[in-house]
């Protein structure tokens, strides 16, 4: 079975798996999610569309663009422009090279093509954002779980997360990195330990890989850290996490979290998560100089609370 045809100068690579007597869809369908994300990685500085990697992969771009959509929650065109873009972002931070040149790395046709949508994303222009010298990504590769658990026997089961999760809990960040612009790794570290020590951070896995986790403040009864993995996004994940602080953690109390603004380029889906989960609007804010807005939860109401 052919997996994947890539041209490498006048060679071409194909990789097959011979021998497969198991219903071809099923390994097909499975290695096609992950040989797709590796050949975009591998072509980051060339111009992608949903057409070359189809190709690339001998897939009907029809069927990719649904399977790659709903493997991980976004379109396969905006995870390569927010992986471009990411690329684009670090060249400006720690390379010499010409804005334009950087623009057509990133594979635009124009300096002013690029600025528009750089601007979009990260809230500044190309100059500006190499002129304060902080990179910060917008998305990094999809590290996806070879082996998930069919959805409906997932055991969702919620455990506060211990020093010894830490490591993995790092890892996971890098697959949820689109939902926290401006996120530091080494600043979130240290956060991560306080709030393990204090038991205010929680983790839910499928086996070894964490799908989730959730960091809480019993102060200000604010959700600051929720994430889900890529993978799992459709499965209840959240909203279980929710449940389990509304019932466990701030029983009779409103609870808090802060997104991004509506109508933001860079936000991937979770404000419309948070919403859907019941959250409403509240105040705009701007944190670590990036234009969001807390939502807020009322409390959970107990049963026959409306008759009394």
């Amino acid at each position: 079975m052919l997996l994947w045809r890539q041209a490498q100068g006048d060679k071409q690579i194909i990789v097959t798996c011979p021998g497969v007597d198991v219903p071809g869809h099923m390994i097909y369908e499975k290695t096609a999610r992950i040989m797709m994300i590796s050949y975009i990685e591998a072509h980051l500085n060339e111009k992608l569309d949903l057409d070359t990697v189809a190709n690339a992969v001998c897939y009907s771009k029809y069927h990719l663009h649904r399977m790659f959509t709903d493997t991980v929650g976004i379109t396969l065109h905006d995870y390569i422009q927010r992986r471009q873009l990411t690329e684009a972002a670090k060249l400006l931070v720690f390379s010499k090279k010409p804005i334009i040149e950087i623009a057509l790395i990133a594979g635009y046709e124009s300096q002013q093509a690029f600025t528009s949508i750089f601007k979009s994303m990260y809230k500044q222009t190309p100059l500006e954002y190499r002129q304060n010298e902080v990179f910060y990504p917008l998305q990094l590769e999809f590290t996806l779980n070879k082996n998930p658990t069919v959805p409906d026997t997932i055991m969702q089961e919620i455990s506060y997360a211990t020093l010894a999760d830490i490591p993995d809990w790092m890892n996971f960040i890098k697959l949820v990195i689109d939902g926290f612009p401006c996120l530091d790794e080494s600043s979130h570290l240290e956060q991560v330990r306080q709030y393990v020590g204090q038991r205010q951070a929680l983790i839910m896995r499928d086996g070894s890989t964490i799908i989730g986790a959730a960091a809480f403040s019993h102060q200000t009864g604010s959700i600051d850290f929720l994430a889900v993995h890529p993978q799992y996004r459709h499965y209840g994940v959240a909203k279980a996490f929710l449940d389990f602080m509304m019932c466990n953690i701030f029983v009779g109390r409103e609870i808090s979290i802060t997104t991004f603004r509506e109508g933001d380029k860079a936000d991937t889906g979770q404000r419309e998560d948070y919403k859907r989960l019941g959250f409403a609007e509240s105040e705009l804010l701007t944190e670590f100089g990036y234009p969001t807005q807390r939502l807020i939860l009322p409390p959970k109401q107990e049963k026959g609370d409306d008759e009394r």
